[in-house]
């Protein structure tokens, strides 16, 4: 439904909305309408104010100046549950199911009129019904411990369609998704439009813009860019209004200028049931990106050569020598580091300041002789890599946990880079950044094969995989499938190898 259809009043308002957190201006004068039955997508740099506005939409935050609007009323939440009964929900990239509930049992868990004291049958009735209306089919006696990230999100959704959800907001659905289920999470917020609910989509993946929303707003700084029609936008148009500057070619493969020494060599390594007979030669100044599904074991590669879950047989040469890793300890000594895709569990320390995150990996360059922290360099160091990788931060004494994910991938990247290694394995390393934010980062793993480092790069985005691999080796089901240069790589025949169709990427 485009807004000329729609009612006379906007189902959602902000009006002149600031927020402020002590001296950080995090919204400023920032007006939205939200109708029904559109698919309205929000886009922005990480720190743009996306998350406050969230806050603000479902009563976390109330604003500092402003207020929103419901049906044309003014509302001054009190809380989420206020905005819950107005018909206005959110729900993030990792789902907040009960794991040790049922489908059904977690889908009514909201719900003060209806709860668990209903029957078993109907519950299950009605449970039924509103998984039908979303368009996916579910056991509704399985335990949402063991669905998938897709399947607990239409749990998430199914549960605020019984609540009389009006508003949906999606923030970065898709972030964690493969390709087949990303695709049938669009489908349900289109269908969700359909039936007269507004859909707020906040996405870093413009296709998905393109695909599914009716109009697109842009925010940069906390404030209010654009709001168009889809079909009145571009993507070149949306990075510029995202960054405030033009971000040239961004997905153009600039050929790095690999030297003949080889860094890493890697013969017939293995893991029993994990992955088997992977070898490949990494040299100098070279990128090397493994393309692949999930399930294909790229990650678990990574974390042999980490030393993180050690390969069974196989042998690694580092740098002219035999290097077998029992332990990351190991690795970092070499000259080894591993830029996890999961930086809340391998990559940084939540709880612990932005400074001591940076220096964390190089702890030995900020102690002095009597093993003290030196606060004064250890801020010395960490201002540095503020600088150099944009990190917004003004207070670098803050928790790391209190950044944007782009900042947190900064943080971590500037850990790593602090220690000055020979071979970096970025693991999915722009996941959840933004487009200014990606280009960034590219323009890092650049600068450091340029350097004479050798980097290697797991990447699910083929568009990056196209842009940094100098070579792309494909990986499927633990296998080595073969190793493309890029000259010669296409989306389409990677994704060929990918999925095992072996004479249609022998025939590209």
């Amino acid at each position: 439904m485009s807004p000329s259809d729609a009612p006379a009043a906007p189902v959602l308002r902000l009006v002149n909305v600031s927020k402020r957190f002590g001296a950080t201006q995090a919204l400023s004068d920032m007006s939205l309408e939200v109708w029904p039955g559109e698919v309205h997508a929000i886009i922005g740099e990480n720190g743009a104010g996306k998350s406050t506005m969230i806050k603000v939409m479902t009563g976390i935050h109330a604003p500092s100046e402003g207020h929103l609007e419901v049906d044309g009323a003014r509302v001054d939440l009190r809380g989420p549950q206020e905005a819950r009964e107005l018909g206005i929900t959110a729900m993030y990239q990792e789902p907040m199911v009960f794991p040790d509930l049922d489908v059904a049992e977690n889908i009514f868990i909201a719900s003060t009129r209806e709860g668990l004291i209903q029957r078993r049958g109907d519950l299950h009735r009605r449970a039924d019904e509103l998984t039908q209306r979303i368009g996916m089919a579910l056991d509704l006696d399985q335990l949402a411990a063991a669905l998938t990230l897709a399947e607990q999100q239409a749990v998430e959704i199914a549960r605020a369609l019984s609540q009389d959800v009006r508003v949906l907001i999606m923030d970065e659905p898709t972030a964690a998704l493969s390709a087949h289920e990303a695709e049938q999470l669009r489908g349900v917020a289109v269908r969700l439009a359909r039936q007269g609910v507004a859909v707020i989509y906040i996405s870093h993946r413009l296709e998905e813009i393109f695909e599914i929303a009716d109009r697109v707003t842009v925010i940069r700084d906390g404030q209010h860019i654009s709001t168009r029609p889809i079909a009145e936008v571009t993507s070149e148009r949306m990075i510029a209004e995202m960054v405030g500057r033009e971000v040239d070619h961004f997905f153009e493969h600039v050929p790095s200028k690999a030297r003949p020494e080889v860094v890493l060599e890697v013969r017939g390594l293995s893991r029993d049931a994990v992955f088997g007979d992977v070898s490949f030669d990494l040299h100098a100044g070279e990128i090397l990106c493994m393309a692949g599904l999930i399930g294909a074991r790229r990650t678990d590669v990574a974390l042999a050569l980490f030393g993180i879950a050690p390969a069974q047989s196989g042998t690694i040469r580092f740098k002219g020598e035999d290097f077998a890793p029992g332990r990351p300890r190991d690795a970092i000594a070499a000259g080894i580091a591993y830029v996890s895709e999961d930086r809340r569990k391998l990559g940084l320390a939540m709880p612990m300041s932005i400074r001591a995150n940076i220096t964390l990996a190089t702890l030995r360059d900020v102690l002095s002789p009597a093993g003290l922290i030196q606060r004064r360099r250890e801020l010395e160091i960490a201002r540095a890599w503020r600088e150099r990788l944009a990190i917004r931060a003004a207070d670098l004494d803050l928790a790391v946990a209190s950044l944007s994910g782009g900042n947190q991938q900064k943080v971590m990247l500037a850990k790593w880079l602090a220690l000055k290694p020979d071979l970096l394995i970025f693991d999915e390393p722009t996941r959840g950044v933004d487009v200014g934010a990606k280009a960034e980062v590219h323009g890092l793993i650049r600068d450091f094969v340029a350097q004479g480092g050798a980097a290697l790069v797991i990447s699910s985005d083929l568009p990056e995989v196209l842009a940094m691999g100098d070579r792309i080796l494909v990986m499927r089901e633990g296998r080595v499938m073969d190793i493309l240069a890029n000259a010669e790589a296409t989306q389409e025949r990677i994704m060929a190898l990918a999925t095992g169709q072996t004479a249609l990427a022998g025939a590209a």
